[in-house]
């Protein structure tokens, strides 16, 4: 299959969008398809990439309030490559201009809006959580659904990266077609890459003894992770508990983070460590994973974690939710701080060895992303077929 995906999001310096396509474009080569980018950029260019696939880079202005990402403002330039690449199925993810200009292009090929996130969950939510419930900001932003409605009836298919992200939009009475779990990489990760001098080295450096219990938080320094919640989880946890946090990460909201942990004492930031094998060892040798985003709408962190054999603390709402498993996961109620302690106390206080022997034997059924690429081009195969076989495919239920 030839696959086209029409993404804005996609940037050189771009996070979890790049490092999923670019993951994908390999595992599609691997398995017989083609993926092509098209992206907006500075410049135009044509980027291949070594075995199979490339990004083709359309001129375009950058986004105002991010500049490492470009916006498309002109369909005709996308509408033209889409003529040229004669794509089996044309893939896009935003719902502005992309969403748009993907549904007003008169090529044949299946069209597909693949969601990778919710911007009523992402924003609004998190900015009135403390006036409003999450129903009540949909209810108030029912005119944004309505108006993703007015192009999805374009496309012949409605896709997320996961089922938290299908139960949202089908609570606002959206139509979903399918739900496709992303993966990780499986190769970088395993309960077997723990390391017990290694953990007695990481507590020291957060001021604990070999006995304390050491929980990892991993992520954009960003509002939507909500870190100063987890913060205040584990002061309140330490209360009781010999327990620190390892905040590993960087983002727009670092250097708030760090004044709000300055009389932390078993608290601390540290840069991403971009050093694949020695993360993975750190990731195996902590005691939990602890995350509090409930906007998230697949748990990629969690499942890393998992993957190494870690048990998991999280929100009872969004991505997280969807893979914790009580044998090896605490849940607290999302956006409360004291509810996250008390899931803090609960995981130290249940029998260790038990609890990581759950999550041993959960990391190797984690998903991998060449098992969401197989099903996801299985799912495609099976939209064509329809389609050459004279199905309408929105006629029979499938947008």
């Amino acid at each position: 299959m030839r696959i086209v995906d029409v993404n804005e999001f996609y940037s050189p310096t771009g996070g979890g969008v790049r490092t999923y396509l670019d993951r994908k474009m390999g595992i599609m080569a691997d398995m017989g398809h083609e993926l092509t980018v098209i992206a907006p950029a500075l410049e135009s260019s044509v980027e291949e990439r070594p075995g199979g696939g490339r990004v083709i880079w359309v001129k375009a202005p950058p986004l105002i309030l991010d500049r490492n990402y470009g916006i498309f403002v002109k369909d005709e330039p996308v509408w033209n490559l889409l003529d040229e690449l004669k794509p089996d199925i044309v893939e896009t993810s935003s719902p502005w201009l992309p969403g748009w200009t993907v549904a007003r292009w008169q090529g044949d090929a299946v069209k597909v809006f693949f969601a990778h996130g919710d911007n009523i969950g992402a924003y609004p939510q998190r900015w009135l959580d403390s006036v409003a419930t999450p129903i009540q900001v949909e209810q108030a932003f029912a005119w944004y659904t309505r108006y993703m409605n007015r192009f999805l009836q374009h496309y012949d298919a409605f896709v997320t990266n996961g089922p938290a992200l299908a139960k949202r939009f089908r609570r606002r009475g959206m139509h979903v077609d399918a739900s496709m779990p992303l993966g990780i990489e499986r190769q970088w990760f395993s309960p077997d890459l723990r390391d017990e001098k290694l953990r007695v080295a990481l507590l020291a450096q957060l001021g604990l003894p070999p006995e304390g219990h050491l929980l990892l938080g991993l992520g954009r320094h960003h509002k939507e992770k909500r870190w100063p919640l987890v913060i205040d989880a584990v002061e309140a946890a330490a209360n009781d508990l010999p327990v620190g946090l390892m905040l590993i990460g960087d983002g727009p909201q670092r250097r708030q983070l760090e004044e709000r942990i300055a009389g932390s004492p078993h608290i601390k930031i540290f840069r991403p460590v971009y050093d694949r094998v020695r993360f993975s060892r750190i990731m195996a040798s902590c005691d939990a994973l602890i995350h509090g985003s409930d906007a998230e709408p697949f748990g990629l962190v969690a499942s890393e974690a998992l993957a190494s054999g870690l048990p998991l603390i999280g929100p009872d709402e969004g991505g997280f939710a969807e893979i914790a498993d009580p044998l090896f996961a605490e849940t607290y109620r999302a956006r409360d701080a004291y509810s996250a302690a008390d899931a803090i106390r609960r995981m130290f206080g249940r029998e260790q060895t038990i609890l990581r022997n759950a999550a041993r034997i959960a990391a190797g059924k984690v998903r991998s992303d060449a098992d969401h690429a197989a099903e996801l081009m299985t799912y495609y195969a099976g939209l064509l077929e329809a389609r050459r076989g004279g199905v309408d495919l929105r006629a029979s239920g499938n947008s």
